[in-house]
């Protein structure tokens, strides 16, 4: 059965390279991908990719998916996304579920305010550090975690290892 991974981006001010790089590994190993975020339509990243936003992160359920992904970028705390209560309710189905769930750059603070980063191993941006370790998580500092099924990268710098290690856990 062909695997199917959401990945969730601000509708705009993703960073581009932490959405396109994993994107392609995914897809050239014929993983379906949906676009989800706040809105549909065109979203447009930090340095002015134009990517296609199919599905409002209403309309998403994590049993449809092997996998939950949150991109990074300034644009998720610009439009609130670590704060957003729909978000938080598909990160903690996706983990109940014992589904991959992965976050980069400071995406990661949508998973700690969900809860699930508590006593986790987890990277971040540095920028977003206190907050997760203020919700429970332990650094790691290293480029990719890995605590179970949770997936964190630190910048768009780990945007490859990122995508290899959430598809290596696709399995």
């Amino acid at each position: 059965m062909e695997k199917s991974i959401l990945m969730v981006i601000a509708p705009n001010r993703f960073r581009d390279e932490e959405f396109l790089v994993p994107k392609k590994i995914f897809e050239d190993a014929g993983v379906d991908v949906t676009v989800a975020s706040t809105r549909t339509g065109i979203a447009t990243g930090k340095l002015g990719a134009k990517v296609n936003v199919e599905t409002n992160i209403s309309d998403v359920k994590a049993d449809d998916f092997d996998a939950v992904v949150f991109v990074g970028g300034s644009g998720v705390e610009d439009y609130g996304l670590h704060q957003n209560p729909k978000l938080h309710n598909l990160v903690i189905e996706a983990y109940n579920q014992n589904k991959v769930t992965a976050a980069i750059c400071i995406a990661p603070m949508i998973l700690a305010e969900s809860g699930i980063l508590k006593e986790k191993n987890v990277t971040t941006f540095p920028s977003s550090e206190d907050y997760i370790t203020q919700r429970g998580g332990h650094l790691t500092h290293e480029s990719v975690s890995v605590d179970g099924k949770i997936v964190t990268g630190n910048g768009p710098e780990a945007a490859r290892k990122f995508g290899e290690t959430i598809l290596k856990l696709l399995g």
